[in-house]
């Protein structure tokens, strides 16, 4: 019986390896699923980018004619994925001097952005938020192949309250521009949700409380209530679109929490009982803890207002102690590193703080591929090294679940079973 099932195995094997269009082959991978390492992989992939099957180098036998990927002395992890980036923001540019470009000025940046995401390793990212629906013209230059980048779930403009963080209050009265997503009423909300999907939203973004980068409001106040936040979750899951919700306040967190919204961004000043909420719903927490370092080291120098600065200052120390607590409770979490509010491709420099605030190096990178995967909805997709899966790989040398400082250099970045060119600068 043993035989005949090693024979049905190998039978299957080959099949799918003759179907292969790639192989690729390293010292090992991590099978982030029990956090251990499989040695001398022969990863087979088809013509749709996609792995068909997983063999042993030593002893798999593979035609001339498929494509070999060989990356001697490496260790493969899944391509990673950050959940909270702004592809068509510059963190070098804040504040007002955002006015003196003109808006197509932004999407020529995200193409720019897109590659360097990409050559960090990062070959999926949910993009939540952008103005004039530039994220989705990126994606679809990316699927087309127009651009390299990174795999990209498009959140579009952001639902808020008037005045409140995704509202534009830069300019004075006679200067009035309302945000196109802003909404009054459940009613009101429910529309904005249909227009975002007509237009290319694969996940909806609200402003369930103040932030950082706006002006005039306090990053912890609730500014949309109960029942046009529930408005929203119900409309977009019917649509079969998730929710985020960018949240500091302990009572936006909460309010997002109990009526259905599937992520919390930034999550700074939940308390322990919100935490506790969130871990009883499965409510991941998607926490920004990296970029406060770049924000206080640059001050004002790239146009950042004092205003904002402050606020920085105010809740930064407070959103890393929440995570450590969050960690400690067992809350779900994610990686997400608000890139645009801090250099695009520096996104793995996150791995190293989430471990020194009391993630283990597995549970960080699971946060940014099984876990995110999981959290977007496409675990047959994307976030782990399995047949089926999309042939995105991170290679790295030595052991990342010892340092997980690796990963801020890897040395060859895989998407669609193609090793990505990164020889020519994004910029």
């Amino acid at each position: 019986m043993r035989s005949w099932v090693i024979a049905l195995a190998l039978g299957l094997l080959a099949a799918s390896t003759a179907n292969a269009a790639s192989v690729v082959t390293a010292d090992r991978y991590l099978d982030v699923a029990t956090g251990r390492y499989v040695d001398h992989p022969a990863i087979f992939v088809g013509d749709d980018g996609r792995i068909t099957a997983i063999g042993d180098s030593r002893t798999v036998r593979f035609s001339e004619a498929v494509k070999h990927i060989d990356l001697p002395g490496e260790t493969l992890l899944p391509g990673l994925i950050d959940m909270h980036v702004h592809l068509t923001s510059l963190a070098e540019i804040g504040g007002y001097r955002g006015y003196e470009y003109t808006d197509s000025f932004w999407t020529a940046v995200g193409v720019a952005n897109a590659k360097k995401t990409l050559d960090a390793g990062f070959t999926t990212v949910r993009n939540v938020g952008s103005d004039r629906f530039d994220d989705v013209g990126l994606r679809q230059a990316i699927d087309g192949g127009y651009v390299p980048g990174p795999r990209m779930i498009t959140a579009t403009y952001l639902i808020g309250a008037t005045g409140g963080h995704c509202d534009d209050n830069m300019l004075p009265p006679s200067l009035d521009r309302r945000g196109p997503a802003i909404v009054t009423g459940p009613q009101d909300a429910r529309e904005k949700v249909r227009w975002l999907k007509k237009y290319g939203a694969q996940v909806i973004k609200i402003c369930a409380t103040g932030g950082v980068f706006s002006a005039g409001d306090a990053p912890g106040a609730q500014q949309l209530d109960a029942d046009e936040i529930r408005a929203i979750t119900d409309e977009a899951h019917a649509l079969g679109l998730k929710v985020a919700a960018h949240a500091h306040g302990d009572a936006g967190i909460r309010a997002s929490i109990d009526n259905g919204v599937d992520t919390i961004e930034h999550a700074s000043l939940a308390s322990d009982a919100t935490i506790a909420d969130a871990k009883a719903h499965g409510t991941w927490f998607d926490m920004d803890i990296y970029n406060d370092d770049y924000i206080l080291a640059t001050g004002t120098s790239n146009g950042t207002t004092q205003e904002s600065l402050d606020k920085e200052k105010a809740i930064g120390l407070k959103q890393r102690q929440t995570f450590q607590r969050a960690v400690r409770a067992g809350a779900p979490m994610l990686f997400g590193t608000d890139a645009g509010v801090y250099p695009h491709g520096q996104n793995a420099r996150q791995f190293a703080k989430m471990v020194e605030w009391g993630m283990t190096p597995i549970q960080a990178i699971r946060a940014a591929t099984s876990s995110a995967a999981q959290a977007l909805g496409k675990t047959g997709d994307v976030g782990q090294i399995a047949v089926g899966r999309f042939a995105d790989f991170v290679a790295v040398r030595g052991d990342p679940t010892q340092d997980v400082r690796l990963l801020e250099h890897p040395d060859a970045v895989v998407k669609g079973g193609a090793v990505v060119d990164r020889s020519a600068p994004a910029h």
